[in-house]
């Protein structure tokens, strides 16, 4: 028998200015939509939009919570919900965190790393640094 339960666990679900506010503070690169959270992940081409779902689909699979992805050529769109509560709990802002650490991670950029990280040669280019945070909505 599998270790998750067959019925869904009673979750809260936060309103809209309880997503700003977390979405402000802790993940201020993804916007509220609706009932849901997302992020618009800028992608140097096909195959970093594949790799970067990969990433984001072992993720998911692991925290067994899955989100709604659109791929481009040149972006990932996120967009997480708990579908079983009707809107955004804390395993969309808990996934979201674990997307974002994972899917910005250059160890390039962090002093003292013994890894180069990916070259800013754009031959090489992957995931292209963000711009600047958009507001929550």
């Amino acid at each position: 028998m599998s270790e998750h339960s067959a019925s869904p666990r009673h979750e809260r679900v936060h309103g809209p200015q309880s997503i700003d506010e977390h979405l402000r503070a802790q993940l201020p690169r993804w916007s509220r939509d609706g009932g849901c959270i997302l992020r618009r992940y800028r992608t140097a081409g096909w195959k970093a939009s594949v790799l970067a779902v990969g990433a984001i689909a072992h993720l998911a699979e692991a925290a067994w919570h899955h989100p709604d992805l659109s791929v481009g050529y040149d972006h990932v769109v996120v967009r997480l919900s708990t579908h079983s509560a009707g809107g955004v709990t804390d395993k969309d802002f808990e996934l979201a965190a674990r997307i974002e650490q994972l899917l910005t991670w250059n160890p390039g950029r962090q002093p003292g790393s013994a890894l180069e990280g990916t070259p800013d040669d754009p031959r090489h280019a992957y995931l292209p640094p963000d711009e600047a945070p958009k507001p929550a909505r």
